[in-house]
């Protein structure tokens, strides 16, 4: 009888607990809005692009960034190596593009293990302008995309940043990683922020560069091997806030595999488990795995109906999620259950794969994530 209860009420608990983090990420984020152009003198924009091969949407992403209604702004491309493929399309997007104040820095500033924060450095260095946006280069930035970073930015604001939101996917797989980037991963996201706990997304990245300058610059985010770890604790050490954009902007997908998938899920595991250990530990009781088992313990003991429970279990899971993601407009089809089915089973494997050690991939470099300390150790040693 104490097991029944035990497990019912650990049980109940989690999906609870999944429930109000819907309820206080949909607090947070609006659906998709367009901002008009600003009137009136606004100040000057330098935005950096790290870039690193040609993906399905490229194109697409550099036209949407020399397309936006700021009034002044100025585009920075950083490619490590003259030779990659992506550097004939930003060429052509430049000779495009005119009326566009924009440049192509190749070089790579190893200043870290981390090859984007390498790669944008030399950007960084070159911007002109006070305020800088690190943009992932496929971000579909939206033509107001300047609008709503700045619309987030308050006074106590060290940092504002958006979660990627998966669009277009291009078969299951594809809408499994539309179920991890949208109602997972920028679900706690927000529902962190709406608790205080902001913390930095590398995407889409607003500094006020003589802050950041001031304290340390952009080498000061190689304090961590994921920059926006480094991001999130030098903001909160200055005693501001990381804050969200209202309306994140797209990722398009295209097609996935399941083994980029993995690939891409163990990375950032591994990242969060040496930068945020104390966030990452409680990860194993995200998702409908462990409520389920919980659940079907208490209902196997107390001679109630097993398929009953389960599917009882996967409406109070899903349902909510569903619903946020067509309260915001975000991508939902009728395999959209079965990819968070699916997700949700990957989530103990990618997990326990956090805690382990081993070189993991990030487009096509090697890189092994540990700890500062652990690496001190070793320069020590």
């Amino acid at each position: 009888m104490e097991l029944t209860l035990a497990a019912a009420f650990t049980s109940s608990a989690l999906l609870l607990s999944n429930f109000a983090s819907i309820a206080l990420a949909s607090s947070q984020l609006k659906r998709r809005r367009v901002i008009p152009p600003p009137s009136g003198n606004q100040p000057p924009v330098s935005i950096v692009v790290p870039s690193r091969g040609v993906e399905p949407f490229t194109k697409e992403t550099l036209q949407r960034a020399f397309s936006l209604d700021w009034p002044r702004y100025e585009l920075i491309f950083c490619v490590a190596h003259a030779e990659d493929p992506v550097v004939k399309l930003i060429n052509a997007a430049i000779a495009g593009h005119p009326d566009v104040p924009a440049r192509l820095l190749i070089g790579n500033d190893r200043i870290s293990a981390n090859p984007k924060l390498n790669n944008c450095v030399k950007g960084w260095q070159a911007a002109r302008h006070n305020w800088v946006i690190l943009a992932d280069s496929n971000v579909l930035m939206p033509k107001d995309y300047v609008q709503h970073l700045m619309a987030a930015w308050r006074p106590e604001t060290g940092l504002v940043c958006s979660t990627p939101i998966g669009s277009r996917p291009d078969g299951f797989w594809a809408e499994v990683e539309c179920a991890f980037l949208n109602t997972l991963q920028a679900r706690w996201q927000y529902a962190g922020e709406a608790l205080g706990l902001g913390f930095a997304q590398g995407k889409s990245m607003l500094w006020n560069k003589p802050m950041l300058d001031a304290n340390g610059g952009i080498e000061a985010l190689s304090a961590e091997i994921a920059e926006d770890a480094a991001a999130t604790k030098l903001v909160n050490g200055l005693g501001l806030y990381v804050n969200l954009v209202a309306s994140p902007f797209e990722q398009p997908l295209g097609q996935r595999r399941l083994d980029e998938i993995w690939s891409r899920q163990a990375r950032w595991a591994r990242l969060r488990r040496v930068t945020f250990p104390l966030f990452f530990a409680p990860e194993i009781l995200t998702g409908v795995m462990m409520p389920l088992l919980l659940a079907l313990v208490a209902a196997a003991s107390a001679g109630v109906s097993l398929p009953t429970t389960v599917l009882c279990v996967l409406v109070i899971a899903y349902l909510p999620e569903c619903l946020l993601a067509r309260s915001k407009g975000w991508y939902l089809s009728p395999r959209s259950v079965t990819a968070m089915i699916v997700r949700d089973a990957m989530l103990p494997a990618i997990w326990i794969r956090g805690w382990l050690g081993g070189a993991v991939e990030w487009r096509g470099n090697a890189m092994t994530i540990r700890t500062k300390e652990m690496t001190e150790l070793e320069e020590v040693a």
